[in-house]
């Protein structure tokens, strides 16, 4: 494992009343170094990353992956949806006071972070992985709801 494909980025700044050094990785959100040199920084975010990875191999978890340079990908997506939910959405980002595209990428930020927590909390309990879309879905039933009016205008089913 190579811990320098990892996506660290180190930035200069005042940390609990100290300036300092602060490198931080992407796919670990929760590893943070604190150096008085760039150097020593990224340094120590490297040797966290092994680490990291040793303990994740002792405890049966499995390591995040570097994530991959997004040059491939445009930033751009077409999205297709009932009108209604437009509307929907459309509302809800002019009373959030942010763009309809703005209040997509968030909830769609929200929804892969939930989906990642419980993709470790499942990892986490068995060896054995199914991908989440082969299991059964959890959910009952899901109405959505005009904002001006208390009655369901789709529901979905879940067996």
């Amino acid at each position: 494992m190579d811990a320098t494909k990892y996506n660290i980025t180190v930035r200069k700044g005042v940390f609990s009343g100290e300036e300092c050094y602060e490198a931080r990785v992407l796919e670990l959100p929760d590893i943070a170094e604190y150096a008085d040199s760039f150097e020593e920084a990224y340094a120590l975010a490297v040797d966290t990353v092994e680490t990291t990875a040793v303990i994740f191999a002792e405890k049966g978890k499995i390591m995040p992956a570097p994530f991959e340079p997004a040059d491939d990908f445009s930033g751009r997506v077409t999205l297709r949806m009932p009108k209604t939910m437009h509307r929907a959405y459309s509302r809800m980002a002019e009373i959030e006071d942010v763009s309809l595209n703005q209040l997509l990428v968030n909830c769609l930020s929200y929804a892969l972070g939930a989906f990642n927590l419980k993709y470790q909390e499942y990892t986490d309990s068995s060896s054995n992985i199914i991908p989440l879309s082969k299991q059964s879905p959890k959910v009952k039933s899901v109405r959505a709801l005009p904002i001006s009016s208390s009655q369901p205008t789709d529901e979905l089913q879940y067996a």
